[in-house]
């Protein structure tokens, strides 16, 4: 798969995104300015792993002091994130589409190229607005070409053996 964006890293600025939390309402990071905010990005929430991981969140968020802002965002439209936030019970952390124009998949290089989805990622950015956590996976294989590397190194292993398997 191929990831549009910039490859973030910690210590970089956040770089700022405007994003839909309804149909008519934007949301931006600068919105934020001054609190930790944790950003996760995720496909769409009506799958079972970003559903999972988002109801998590909302748990967890409970807790949380009101400076610490946790928004989930993925590609889906804002009336379907607020149908599934009520249908979970969900009320804790933020859910913010990138469906308009993408902005937050491509500043955060999440935006899924071929499906016009967002990666699965994690950025923690401090009251600076400096990243402080990046967790996501850039360099995705094909199970099929991780499949073939294994079985090739076996069989250079096993050529190996047999080789030196008598010395």
């Amino acid at each position: 798969m191929t990831l549009i964006g910039p490859e973030l890293k910690v210590g970089d600025r956040a770089p700022d995104f405007t994003v839909s939390k309804t149909l008519v309402e934007r949301v931006s990071l600068a919105d934020t300015a001054g609190k930790v905010r944790i950003l996760l990005s995720v496909p769409s929430l009506d799958t079972p792993v970003c559903a999972l991981e988002t109801k998590k969140f909302n748990e967890q968020a409970r807790q949380l002091p009101a400076e610490i802002v946790i928004q989930v965002i993925s590609a889906d439209l804002p009336f379907a994130q607020s149908r599934w936030c009520g249908a979970e019970g969900v009320e804790h952390v933020q859910t913010l589409s990138d469906h308009r124009d993408v902005s937050f998949g491509q500043a955060y290089g999440v935006l899924i190229k071929d499906l016009r989805i967002l990666a699965r990622a994690a950025f923690v950015v401090d009251r600076e607005g400096i990243l402080r956590i990046v967790r996501n996976h850039r360099h995705y294989e094909k199970p099929t070409e991780r499949r073939r590397r294994k079985e090739k190194a076996a069989r250079f292993a096993a050529m190996l053996n047999a080789r030196y398997a008598e010395m």
